[in-house]
């Protein structure tokens, strides 16, 4: 069966005013002009739509059938192109965006400043480890995501937005915490605590010993980025973070940042996505102003936590 969509609007403007004369005044058309749609809807349905009975037109009772399908099309094609205005209009469009355990405390910032941009838009915001950010991704459950550089073997676009120093942290009471310049084979015998094997900051830390043909000695491995923080200022040994999760504690006096020789370890935050990944406008709007805002908070935080050489 072969309808258009025309033949379906000529079809019920005629259903309503039962009249080809007036249907076709409209829609402006000619008369023959919807006699011939009509005809071949007919056509393609292989049933009469109508009859004439005197001077007057009727649904017949196939008509009346096609009527009520044709409506809900109708109906469905309007609630469709409604929703996709929606989805164009920046003040009422939805964002899914994953980020990055360690990225969580400037990333909700971010988010935060966007929504004020656009009060109307909604984000749905999911914080995961770089595993779980990996799976969505590969599994296209997300717009965007914030993290680390991506793996190059996976078929992900990612851009990077703004530096990610990794530093190491102690106790504000460590031995160390003041001391200049420590040597990196120092650390070589502080126990540390680390974030899974998976994950990026671990093993850009990992990398830095071993270029150095040193290993770090892992005392306590922990599964998110807060608890870490909280284990290190419980004394349980060094860490090795982002610099940009660190204004609380630091400003609390809770930890300190080591000045270590090789540190900080410079990183970038990326920002995300499958390769031709079609962004919605409210995707394209965000992503844009990661890109601006970014640097922004970047020099904000730069320096902030560091210390003094």
């Amino acid at each position: 069966m072969h309808v258009t969509l025309r033949q379906l609007e000529i079809f019920n403007t005629v259903a309503r005013k039962l009249s080809y004369t007036k249907a076709a005044e409209e829609l402006h058309l000619t008369q023959p002009a919807v006699s011939l749609q009509i005809r071949k809807l007919e056509d393609a349905l292989n049933l009469p739509l109508f009859e004439q009975v005197g001077k007057r037109i009727f649904l017949t009772e196939a008509g009346r059938e096609m009527l009520r399908y044709s409506r809900s099309i109708s109906q469905q094609l309007n609630e469709a192109g409604e929703m996709l205005a929606q989805i164009s209009d920046l003040s009422r469009g939805t964002l899914a965006v994953a980020v990055a355990s360690t990225a969580s405390s400037f990333a909700t910032r971010l988010i935060a400043s966007f929504l004020h941009r656009y009060p109307g838009a909604t984000v749905s915001l999911d914080v995961s480890n770089r595993e779980t950010l990996l799976r969505q991704l590969r599994e296209n459950e997300k717009d965007l995501v914030i993290m680390g550089q991506p793996p190059a073997d996976l078929e992900l676009t990612g851009e990077p937005f703004m530096e990610n120093p990794l530093v190491v942290i102690a106790p504000a009471s460590h031995p160390l915490a003041t001391i200049g310049k420590i040597p990196l084979k120092n650390l070589e015998q502080e126990p540390f605590v680390v974030r899974e094997p998976a994950s990026g900051t671990r093993a850009a830390m990992e990398r830095l010993f071993k270029k150095h043909g040193l290993k770090p000695h892992i005392q306590v491995q922990i599964a998110d980025n807060e608890s870490l923080k909280e284990a290190v200022s419980a004394g349980l040994g060094l860490g090795v973070v982002s610099l940009h999760t660190l204004d609380l504690h630091v400003q609390a006096g809770r930890l300190v940042v080591l000045d270590v020789t090789h540190f900080p370890i410079r990183r970038h935050w990326y920002l995300v996505s499958r390769q031709g990944k079609r962004l919605s406008p409210i995707a394209q709007a965000f992503k844009h102003y990661v890109f601006e805002q970014g640097p922004v908070m970047d020099s904000a935080t730069a320096g902030t936590s560091l210390p003094a050489h």
